[in-house]
């Protein structure tokens, strides 16, 4: 079976076992993943019971990266859901319970303890800031690091649908003030948040929280949307597939709001 984005980003943390930037980029991908639980029994309403695992140690639910991999493990019809690596990790926080991610059938095998999910629901519940500052010069992007481009390149391939498209540009505001700016075309008004959460996440999972950048949301028909489009680099976000992912109140399908655990 061919390598899954979570293999890669395990297989990068293993072999810089020092580098704490590898360790954060295996966690975002974790929280970014579609994940699928193994359950006790199907889901009811907003509540899943998942199968737990005990150790010495702690306890974990088992969820895979891939239906095949959750298939091969378990070697019999079983109930699951597929939520997002944060809705699981969300629904987790502070029950003690760790996540024990595709064991025995993966590379990216690994048990993450509970002080470890806790962690990783907190880092996405921060928020970025919201000010209101008025843009008056546009500039082609310079200085921010390579793995940060990387970062938000991977986080942007996430949020099919949710907008046009997105500029990254320098900027300067009316009060002098120079930053970056990712300037999202079109985007749905409730997707917004998400949007921003999104980028705060890019920074913060990069390692380079230091550097600045900050979100704007344009109309398509806005005059500074040719601007954004002149001076800055562009990322298109994938159209979703409508056909695979139809409308669903599935029980995980906002991240906002996980299962909660029966």
């Amino acid at each position: 079976m061919s390598e899954t984005p979570l293999d890669m980003a395990y297989a990068a943390m293993q072999a810089a076992a020092d580098d704490d930037g590898a360790r954060l980029r295996f966690y975002e991908r974790l929280a970014d993943a579609e994940l699928f639980i193994m359950l006790e029994k199907e889901p009811q309403d907003d509540q899943i019971a998942p199968e737990i695992f005990e150790t010495a140690d702690a306890t974990f639910v088992l969820v895979f990266d891939t239906e095949d991999r959750l298939s091969r493990f378990v070697n019999r019809t079983v109930a699951y859901a597929a939520l997002s690596g944060r809705a699981i990790a969300n629904m987790l926080a502070g029950q003690g319970i760790g996540l024990a991610v595709n064991p025995e059938v993966a590379p990216s095998a690994i048990l993450i303890p509970p002080t470890a999910v806790d962690w990783l629901a907190d880092m996405l519940t921060h928020a970025p800031d919201e000010v209101e500052a008025r843009p008056v010069v546009f500039s082609a992007p310079t200085g921010l690091p390579e793995v940060l481009l990387k970062t938000l390149d991977a986080k942007l391939a996430t949020a099919a649908g949710l907008a046009q498209n997105a500029y990254l540009t320098g900027v300067t505001y009316e009060n002098g003030v120079k930053s970056h700016l990712l300037g999202f075309v079109g985007a749905l008004t409730e997707a917004e948040p998400a949007l921003a959460r999104a980028v705060n996440e890019a920074l913060t999972f990069s390692g380079t929280e230091a550097a600045a950048l900050d979100v704007g949301f344009f109309d398509p028909a806005d005059a500074m949307v040719a601007l954004l489009a002149r001076k800055g680099l562009r990322f298109d976000l994938p159209v979703p597939n409508r056909a695979k992912h139809p409308a669903s109140a599935a029980p995980g399908s906002d991240p906002d709001n996980p299962p909660k655990l029966r």
